[in-house]
């Protein structure tokens, strides 16, 4: 999972409407490059893991209480590569 906060900004990080249009990517785990595809945590997986990623890093919550826009958590989920 990944967050994105921006820092509290009031619009989105480019990368989250990247991921947006094309959920299919990679990301590296130290040496390794896994694919996944990513997609928006829906409201009651959003309600379990936001007080653990405010657990996490506190200054998300800091983060979420700057701005009126809701701080998307985007899931990574494994896919077989093609």
């Amino acid at each position: 999972m990944i967050v994105a906060s921006k820092g509290g900004y009031g619009r989105h990080p480019a990368w989250y409407h990247n991921l947006r249009a094309h959920p299919d990517t990679t990301v590296q785990v130290k040496a390794e490059i896994l694919p996944v595809r990513a997609r928006i945590a829906d409201p009651a997986e959003r309600r379990r893991l936001w007080p653990r990623v405010v657990r996490t890093y506190s200054q998300f919550e800091h983060y979420q209480q700057r701005t009126p826009r809701e701080i998307p958590l985007v899931i990574l989920e494994p896919r077989r590569s093609a």
